[in-house]
């Protein structure tokens, strides 16, 4: 017997266990041999990570899809696994490190650091996983992968040596994101701009050899001293006559040109601006345009360099500022300041430092010949996205890509397989003064080592494990020859060297030193779908499961991970990694906002699972997971869907005590009740239905189809209209109906599974107790098949009765009849079909809508309310029930209450300083409001004219 209640917490840790156990998670489970395969891999996420609303929306939804089509009987495969997130992992283990008082990295070393991280991550990496497990997850466990595991190390090391022999790999000096607290580079997705209180310093430069000045404006007046021209625009009237003449720029004395370039726009400010290449990343195409040499001003850290005057070296960036502005002040040079507002980009994580357009060494993947395949391939539909509105962004970020910086300046990560030397006097770039030390790119050291033998005429190679700018492998290059050692520390290259630096020491060892820094941590995670089933191994699963079907993902991430992973995949395999790409909606609060620790709004779904159970949450997430629109979570809906997974239950229990079983061979055909047949087709157009949203990927509906079938159906019409039947005589009409409710039932767990999978199971293996045995757990069962059960005929009858007794109630309600009072049935203009229906349901309709008689009449009395359903007019006299007048005199307070409402909001929508200056989610409210005062009002007109 079943429980009286459902107990989430008691159930699901058991019943999950369960699937683990019996492997049902497992690649190919339930699948018959050559079964048509269908895979998704998981976005994967942050080692570092804990799960939140949006992974908890993302999660459900993919194992919605993995549950459908593995009840579908495909050969299922849900890859999971994490990002090794490298800069977040660092950040951990070095705060760590400091509360612990413990060394730093840098006292540590590379190699004791690094086992530090390992040891971190085996204790408290992939908390994540777990947690996706308590939400239901059911993926391939045993496959686990990260993106530092020895597979797919491997992978990433063939990608960028392959990459790099084809020349799509280089190294070069450009402007990156640069974070001066963790000094490395960092991607746009880890830049936060955030509006700023800020100001606008307009600053006076001299015009060489003349008594003219040109003004410029800066928000950072530090820069000022790596200026390395002034633009302004070619066809700017005013300034014509200065291009190709030279300012003097202020406290530095530098003589720098007036260049005419169309970035300058005439009107913006002054028409004029300042170019500093190396800390501005319009400045530095500027730069490009016209061979403007950069100079950088910064030091890793965000301190002013020797490039600078003297008495601003070693200054902080923004005391540096301070002290510019007073002496600009003081000379003269500062002409305004304007107050304004500006964008200033924050490290996303800490929203604490401000991050610096920086000049350095990187390294860079040219993404523009990448992406000209995978741009091919969304707009051949060979990959589509869900909403088809993401195609357009997709579009916009791959036709204007940039090179994809890929290195770090990092620990943690995958270091980048390229090895340093001196450069030979007989290399063809020994004289060029950009080409640096020798390069050598090799998927492991000995191959490098092999590499440089053959460069340097077999000498001995001596690897190093210092930095490039390590006193050990400085020395040990010096050791050979001076100019390597400028090359190498200064980067002065007025030294040349005619001869072979090793002809005076023939025997001497030759040094290499690996690149110390390591890869972007999207470079691993785009070659994730191919490189967690084995690649470059031709191995089973990359056979069979690759390509992917689905890539389910946040619309954030098109460029920096959907994209990539488009371009990754078509290079290495020829094969786009996946065909479909759902962009799931962000999860907002119930006022629309977005949800954030700060304004104390954020929902965390543990917390959801722990107080409603793990279904309730996953329902809620896929009931308003509508396409191309946010959503707008409220606890009252998880406790609704809540209220849903009890409802299942007790109806399953009722019918239990009832003795509703499962008979074996039943076939629904052979049913002879009308309400019988009528839910048998209904149940059979609800599957219809889910499948069809399942497989268009509009989830909501998917969701709400089941629940309206369910609870609407099922739960209130079907089991109601079937009660008198188990509490009646006729034992062949019982015994039918007994049967018809446990096979509905059964098709209603497995429509439900892919959305509430552990209460599902549950009831599945309680009322396997009883009938036939389960041949299998629910997970491995088939998804319904019941084309051809459809009963027009039945269909039709029940539709009516419900239809009708629906009008009943609504009249009752909206009249005020007390619910306890029965009430006459007038039926008015009734044909044949309609007698027909009215005496064969009258027990049902007379006890659930409460009537005390029905009778046939041609007229309809005074004061009585009417209803038409078909030819035929019903009508209830309530004269007597309750007092017309008060009740006419109610409707009319109500629809004039109603009114001055919608007129209230109609004043505010109409008002454009509102809607000017009101948050989008305050509007959405006024709206939604209206909406539905404007359907009370309809209602309750409605009603009165009922009384007319």
């Amino acid at each position: 017997m079943l429980e009286k209640t459902y107990d989430p917490a008691a159930v699901e840790t058991r019943i999950y266990e369960q699937w683990d156990k019996a492997g049902t998670f497992k690649a190919g489970a339930g699948a018959k041999p050559g079964a048509e395969t269908f895979s998704i891999v998981i976005p994967p996420p942050n080692v570092t990570g804990s799960l939140h609303i949006g992974h908890a929306l993302n999660n459900t939804i993919q194992d919605i899809l993995i549950r459908f089509e593995r009840m579908r009987g495909k050969d299922v495969l849900w890859q999971p696994g994490t990002d090794h997130a490298g800069i977040a992992t660092q950040m951990i283990v070095e705060r760590q490190l400091a509360e612990r008082q413990q060394p730093g990295r840098r006292e540590m070393g590379r190699e004791k650091f690094l086992e530090r991280v390992w040891e971190w991550k085996a204790e408290s990496g992939g908390t994540i996983l777990n947690q996706l497990r308590r939400l239901g997850a059911s993926a391939d466990w045993s496959r686990e992968r990260f993106t530092m595991d020895e597979g797919l190390s491997e992978a990433v090391r063939r990608v960028f040596v392959t990459l790099y022999e084809k020349g799509l790999i280089y190294r070069a000096k450009r402007l990156v994101n640069w974070h001066p607290g963790l000094e490395t580079a960092i991607s746009d997705l880890e830049v936060e701009n955030i509006e700023t209180n800020g100001k606008m310093w307009h600053l006076r430069y001299p015009i060489e050899g003349s008594e003219e000045t040109i003004t410029v404006a800066t928000t950072r007046p530090e820069t000022m001293l790596g200026d390395v021209a002034v633009a302004v625009h070619p066809e700017d009237e005013r300034y014509k006559h200065l291009i190709g003449k030279h300012v003097i720029l202020p406290i530095v004395g530098r003589r720098i040109p007036i260049i005419g370039d169309e970035y300058a726009d005439p009107e913006l400010g002054s028409g004029a601006v300042k170019i500093t290449p190396a800390h501005d990343f319009n400045d530095f195409e500027v730069g490009q345009r016209h061979g403007l040499k950069p100079i950088n001003i910064f030091t890793t850290t965000a301190k002013l360099n020797n490039t600078v005057p003297a008495e601003y070296r070693g200054l902080d960036r923004f005391d540096a500022r301070a002290k510019i502005i007073a002496e600009l002040e003081a000379s003269g040079v500062l002409v305004w300041v304007d107050d304004k507002k500006i964008m200033v980009p924050y490290d996303e994580k800490s929203k604490l430092i401000v991050i610096e357009p920086f000049l350095t060494d990187q390294w860079f993947v040219k993404a523009d010949i990448l992406a000209e395949p995978a741009l091919a391939s969304v707009r051949e539909g060979r990959t589509r996205f869900v909403p088809k509105a993401y195609e357009n962004t997709y579009y916009a970020w791959m036709e204007n890509i940039k090179p994809w910086c890929i290195s770090r300046q990092l620990w943690w990560g995958h270091q980048i397989p390229a090895w340093y030397g001196p450069r030979l006097s007989t290399d063809p770039d020994f004289n060029n003064r950009d080409a640096g030390l020798k390069c050598f790119v090799a998927e492991s050291e000995a191959e490098a080592v092999r590499q440089a033998q053959a460069y340097y005429g077999n000498r001995k190679i001596e690897v190093y494990a210092g930095g490039v700018n390590a006193p050990d492998f400085a020395k040990a290059v010096s050791s050979f020859d001076t100019t390597q050692r400028d090359r190498l520390n200064a980067e002065t290259w007025n030294m040349r060297k005619h001869r072979d630096p090793f002809a005076e020491l023939s025997d001497s060892k030759v040094p290499l030193h690996r690149d110390e820094d390591v890869l972007d941590t999207w470079f691993s995670s785009a070659l994730w779908p191919f490189s967690t089933m084995g690649w470059p191994n031709k191995t089973p699963e990359l056979q069979k499961y690759y390509p992917t079907d689905v890539l389910v993902t946040g619309f954030d991430i098109i460029f920096f991970w959907v994209a990539r992973m488009m371009m990754m995949g078509l290079e290495f395999t020829g094969t786009e990694p996946f065909h479909t790409v759902y962009m799931h909606a962000l999860v907002r609060d119930e006022k629309g906002q977005k949800m954030s620790k700060t304004k104390g709004n954020v929902i965390d779904p543990l917390n959801l699972v722990d107080e409603y159970g793990a279904d309730a949450t996953r329902f809620t997430l896929a009931a308003m997971a509508a396409q191309g629109r946010d959503m707008r979570l409220a606890i009252a809906r998880v406790e609704g869907y809540r209220n849903f997974v009890t409802k299942l239950w007790n109806a399953a229990r009722f019918l239990e005590m009832n003795g509703c079983a499962r008979v074996e061979a039943f076939d629904a055909r052979k049913n002879t009740l009308a309400i019988n047949r009528w839910i048998v087709g209904s149940t059979a157009r609800a599957v219809a239905n889910v499948t069809a949203a399942l497989e268009d990927y509009r989830f909501n509906e998917a969701a709400n189809a089941a629940y309206d079938f369910v609870w609407g159906t099922f739960c209130d019409w079907y089991i109601e209209l079937a009660k008198p039947v188990f509490t009646g005589e006729d034992e062949a009409a019982k015994a039918e109906t007994q049967a018809t409710a446990a096979f509905a039932l059964d098709q209603i767990l497995k429509l439900l599974h892919p959305f509430m999978p552990f209460v599902t199971e549950e009831l599945w293996a309680e009322t396997g107790k009883t009938g036939p045995a389960r041949e299998k757990l629910l997970i491995i069962s088939e998804w319904p098949e019941l084309a051809g059960l459809e009963d027009p005929e039945a269909q039709a009858e029940l539709d009516w009765l419900v239809s009708l007794i629906s009008g009943i109630r609504s009249v009752r309600q909206e009249m005020n009849v007390p619910a306890g009072a029965k009430v006459k049935l007038l039926v008015v203009g009734a044909g044949e079909i309609t007698g027909t229906r009215v005496e064969a349901n009258l027990s049902a309709l007379t006890r659930l809508a409460r009537l005390e008689s029905v009778d046939y009449t041609s007229d309809v009395p005074r004061d009585s309310a009417q209803l038409i359903l078909g030819e035929a007019t019903f009508v209830l006299p309530l004269a007597g029930v309750i007092d017309l007048d008060a009740e006419r005199g109610r409707l009319k307070k109500d629809i004039a209450k109603e009114t001055v409402e919608i007129d209230k909001i109609d004043k505010k929508l109409g008002n454009e300083q509102f809607l000017a200056k009101a948050a989008e989610e305050v509007i959405e409210e006024q709206r939604s409001r209206r909406a539905e005062a404007e359907d009370r009002r309809a209602r309750l007109v409605e009603a009165l004219s009922r009384l007319s």
